[in-house]
This record gives C-alpha cells, structure tokens and sequence, in this order.
C-alpha cells in the first residue's frame, strides 16, 4: 500500500451547495455506472508556452470551448478509467493509478498531446476525491465503487491539421454500483468480420474516443444478432482475435494453461489484465501471451481443450463468456468458471482491503 501527499498546488473553489448525506445516501442506494456525477472536478491547463498550468478544482459543470477547438474537428482526446474503494476503517483507496498515469501519457504520445507529470495525475485525482469522498459508497456494499475518469482535450482555436497548442487535463467522478447487479452473468459474443477496431501502426494501443466510437458500429450489429459486446479480430488476416471493445480477453486451458492475445500495439493494455497474469503466474499457473485465432478458439471449445473464457476490464474486473456468434453459427462456451471466479474473487479482495496487499498495488486517496 501506499500513502503520499499532495504536492501540486491546486486553487480548490467548493460549491456552495453541497448535497445533503442523506440525499447522497439516496443516490448510492441506485447509482449505475456512469448516470451522476460528484460536485466537482480537478482542471489543469497547459499550453506550448507555458507548459501545465492553473491547476484547480471547481464546482462540476460545463466546460467552456470555442467551436473552432482541436477537439472537435481532429479527436485530440484521451482518457483513463480507474476506481475509488471504501475500506472498512473507512479510508479510500485506489488501485495502481500509476499504471494508468503511464498508460496516460503512451497515449498522449500517440495523439501529440503533453504529457501529464505523474504526480499531477495522482494529486488532481487525490484533491477531488478528497473534496467528494462522501460519494465513495460504504465497505460492505457489494461491488460499488467510485469510478474515477480522467481525461484530457486539445483546446486551441484554430482549424489547422497539427498538433494543438494548447489542452486541458480534467477530472470527474461518478459513483458505481455493482457491475453485475443480479449477479455474475456470462456476456455473449458478436464476431465482427466487417469492422475492425485498430490496425497495425494505428492508435489501437491508446486509450482514445476515436478507438471507442469506431467499435460502435460492430456493437450495434451484435446486438441485432442477440450479443453484449463485440469481439475484433486483427485488421490484416481477420483471423487473430484481439479484445472486445472496451475489455481484453483470457482463455483458460483444461491442462492448466492460459492463454490471453499478446500485445502488439493494436491491443489496449489493460491494468486488470496484467494484474491477473501477475496473480496466476504467482499460482504456478502457465500463462501465454501469444497471436490466439478465432479459429483455435473455435476448436479448443468445440475438443474440450479450452474449458474456461472470460473478459477483463476496470468495470466488470471478469467476465465470463457463455456464448460466441458469427455469420453464420454459434458456439457455446464452458459452464465453468473455477479459474477466473477465483481469480476475480483474489481481486476484489485486494482492491477492497480484505486481502494483504503484497503487491503494493494500493494507493491512498483519503
């Protein structure tokens, strides 16, 4: 675990009407994911000149650009996503935001915005939380959280093709309730063989809109088909299978073995992915990161080589899979779940502080 101190100076204006604990009792009973928002939000400016700049929080609320801003014309837009804990002793912890702090600034790199010193990142997150830490619902019910978004935007008013000179990093927050609110269900999957979500030298290996809106299209068709979510395969071949659209993919072996798609840059790499190679690497387990393709995945259901599949991701932590859709046919998975319910469970535990925290994975906010 990890405990530190704010050391970039944010000017903080509170709003003046705070909601009431029993109306933020109210909301946390029901908040969904996504549907409200805390009463403020950290902001940070920064252009060429000056470089990162004006760090405040304020009162949450609209933010103010010119119809002529980068944003809207040439998709200069990252994000994060992370979440907030209640612990028992009432203190609020995070999980290693630093990860995403780095994973921040690959894909500013990607999109040619500033980078974001990792200390801002962390303090920005630490100072609203702090400000809005009733809105972390209680230990002790379920799977809710405080879903923490960072993101950050070209700003500068000009319609020129280059990198903007000026952006602004925010953030919000947004209490979470339990992913799975009736209980874990498997998610059924569309095969998308018409779309793809990146390609090789693209900005699959960012955390952007643009990769998020581009697998709009596939979901929409999966859902016509009776689906949740979308599985892309490579833009090449059409033939390795690389994440959903918002959450990376693990094949569990009845040998023991697991096998997830190696990163080659048109993969998002997911925290919770690589937590949960940690953790059953830490079991003796075997785990592959390797090209896996639809067709092997295919087969190894159908032999009864592959006895479990599931989806990882901040929001769901695991998913299992219960059913693959494509043109054509449909395949039914497993229905077994031993590995990755026992490694969702060995999660949470750690993310909530019921588990010891070997890792230093944990990071105080509160």
């Amino acid at each position: 675990m990890t405990t530190t101190t704010t050391s970039t100076a944010f000017t903080v204006t509170e709003r003046e009407q705070r909601r009431s604990p029993e109306e933020i009792g109210a909301i946390l009973e029901n908040p969904g994911f996504g549907n409200v928002f805390t009463e403020h939000m950290a902001m940070i400016e920064w252009d060429k000149g000056q470089g990162w700049h004006d760090a405040r929080v304020a009162p949450y609320g609209p933010i103010p650009l010119d119809p002529s801003a980068a944003v809207f014309h040439y998709g200069q837009e990252i994000f994060e996503g992370l979440k907030a804990y209640r612990h028992e002793d009432g203190t609020v912890w995070t999980f290693r935001p630093e990860r995403n702090a780095e994973r921040l600034n690959a894909s500013a790199r990607r999109l040619a915005l500033p980078e974001l010193p990792p200390t801002m990142f962390l303090d920005a997150i630490k100072e609203v939380v702090r400000l809005d830490q009733a809105w972390v619902p209680p230990a002790g019910s379920g799977e809710t959280s405080l879903y923490i978004r960072p993101f950050m935007i070209a700003t500068e008013e000009a319609l020129g093709v280059r990198p903007s000179n000026r952006a602004l990093f925010s953030v919000i927050c947004s209490p979470a309730g339990a992913y799975f609110a009736g209980g874990l269900k498997p998610v059924s999957l569309w095969v998308s063989e018409k779309y793809v979500r990146a390609a090789p030298g693209g900005t699959g290996a960012a955390k952007c809109g643009g990769n998020y809106a581009a697998s709009l299209a596939s979901q929409a068709e999966g859902i016509e088909n009776g689906c949740d979510q979308v599985v892309f395969l490579d833009a090449q071949e059409h033939l390795a299978v690389e994440e959903l659209g918002g959450m990376n993919l693990f094949f569990v072996y009845a040998d023991g073995r697991i096998v997830t798609p190696e990163l080659t840059g048109t993969i998002l790499p997911g925290v919770t992915r690589s937590s949960l190679i940690e953790l059953a690497r830490e079991r003796g387990l075997t785990v592959e990161e390797r090209r896996f393709t639809i067709d092997e995945w295919r087969d190894g259901v159908a032999s009864g080589q592959i006895s479990e599949v599931f989806a990882c991701g901040t929001a769901a932590v695991i998913t299992p899979v219960g059913r693959l859709a494509w043109n054509g046919g449909e395949l039914t998975m497993p229905d077994t779940h031993e590995v990755s319910l026992s490694l969702r469970q060995e999660l949470l535990d750690i993310q909530y502080g019921r588990a010891e925290d070997r890792h230093g994975w944990l990071y105080q906010l509160v």
